[in-house]
């Protein structure tokens, strides 16, 4: 399901934070906490210099002191003294501006011995050392989550605070981190860097194409304990092993039904708000699901693609198909015990049931009035609403109901489908029809007469 595919935000964050030793995010962490090393540090030199003009130290003499406190005043007075001519950043120290310059040349002394990566700061190193020994010395205070690194504690920090300070400037959705932020970017820019070797085909997530090389080696990594299924990706068979367990920890808060999927429950949810978020280009009629919406262009297109293999005849969808062949078959399947009418649908029969017993289930709650059938139920409620959701793309003009629709759209087509018995004249209405024959019965009963 198309659905499942979408992965929230807040997945996005668990995975970054829970690959944080992967080559890409690692550079750029180290990077980032390189360059933040090298304020602090910074900072850190002001601070002392600062400190020690502020107190004073005891052994030195006056004349010590007096140039200590001018040479501070000249660090936090004056602009900083040495300046990278690459990227223009400034700093105190001449030390500070050498291990800076490290960053543009790709110099990095410090050396893992146990994976063999090298970086630019020791302290950089240290942190680095964290996942191999698996030391996490930063832990949420909120849900007790440990990271090895500063920044990935940061990150995680924002699921909670619910802070997305990184927003597109194209379409005004925010996210959480900035790599997800550069991912999104891809579905506006079309880009789709990872391609397959084998055939070609391109990707605009690292993980998709590791999926789709799963088609063409055979191979599904994850096999169901409890039968022969195996899938593609861990969370397809996280999914399935409920299937076997009847786990449905996803429950509506409005009506109690549970789910096995959280983006099922997101799904449900439009049931209670009303969203229609998938919008028709040609008329604007909105849906709920993607694939109404999908169901729907097939009348715009013209699109039968269901076939009846019996009489050639073409259907838009498999529901139609399916309802045409129990003609070819003479299936009835529900049959009323009171008049012995028989139905081919269910929900036929159903509302002829009714008829029977009385019962009218939809009422209106402007008016009082009851109907047996939703269909006219939702037809009378459009008469207090005002609503004309059926327009005319010839006119623009609206009707309350599609059949008033498709009886006005004969104006424009020039069909007359009503023929006299009598004299072959055609007509638009049935009431035009029923008004013509009753002039055949005036001129017989005036024949008669004479």
């Amino acid at each position: 399901m198309e659905f499942i595919k979408e992965e929230s935000e807040d997945l996005k964050i668990e995975e970054t934070l829970k690959h944080e030793d992967t080559d890409e995010h690692t550079d750029l962490m180290s990077l980032k906490e390189e360059s933040q090393d090298l304020n602090e540090m910074e900072e850190k030199n002001q601070y002392e210099k600062s400190h020690d003009f502020v107190t004073g130290e005891k052994s030195f003499s006056f004349s010590q002191t007096h140039k200590t406190e001018t040479k501070n005043l000249e660090v936090h007075t004056e602009e900083s003294h040495f300046s990278c001519q690459q990227c223009g950043k400034s700093f105190s120290r001449k030390q500070s501006l050498t291990m800076h310059l490290k960053i543009h040349s790709g110099e990095k002394p410090f050396i893992c011995p146990q994976c063999g990566k090298s970086f630019t700061l020791k302290k950089t190193l240290s942190a680095h050392m964290s996942i191999h020994t698996g030391e996490k010395p930063y832990s949420c205070k909120l849900c007790g989550n440990a990271f090895s690194r500063k920044e990935s504690l940061n990150i995680h920090m924002r699921i909670h605070t619910g802070e997305k300070p990184y927003p597109c400037q194209q379409c005004g959705k925010s996210f959480s981190v900035k790599g997800n932020l550069k991912t999104h970017m891809r579905i506006h820019t079309g880009e789709r860097p990872f391609i397959c070797s084998q055939c070609g085909k391109s990707f605009s997530l690292n993980r998709h194409l590791e999926v789709h090389m799963q088609d063409h080696t055979g191979k599904r990594l994850f096999i169901c304990s409890q039968c022969p299924k195996s899938f593609k990706q861990k969370k397809e068979l996280d999914a399935h092993i409920k299937i076997h367990t009847g786990e449905k920890p996803y429950s509506c808060k409005l009506c109690g039904k549970s789910y096995k999927i959280k983006a099922i429950l997101k799904i449900h949810m439009r049931v209670h708000t009303g969203e229609k978020p998938f919008v028709c280009d040609h008329c604007g009629k909105s849906f709920r699901y993607k694939e109404s919406l999908n169901h729907h262009m097939r009348i715009h297109s013209g699109e039968k693609c269901f076939i009846c293999h019996l009489c050639g005849m073409s259907f838009p969808d498999r529901n139609h198909l399916d309802k045409h062949v129990k003609n070819h078959a003479g299936v009835k399947l529900s049959m009323c015990h009171h008049c012995g009418k028989s139905f081919k649908q269910r929900a036929n029969f159903v509302n002829h049931m009714r008829v029977h017993t009385g019962e009218k289930p939809f009422s209106c709650t402007q008016c009082g009035r009851s109907f047996t059938v939703k269909g006219h139920f939702e037809y009378h409620m459009r008469l207090h609403s005002g609503e004309k959701p059926y327009t005319c793309p010839d006119c623009g003009k609206s009707f309350t109901n599609k059949g008033n629709l498709n009886t006005h759209i004969r104006v424009h087509t020039g069909e007359k489908p009503y023929k006299c018995p009598q004299c072959e004249k055609s007509f638009t209405y049935h009431t035009e029809l029923k008004r013509h024959v009753q002039t055949h019965s005036v001129n017989i009963i005036l024949i008669s007469t004479v």
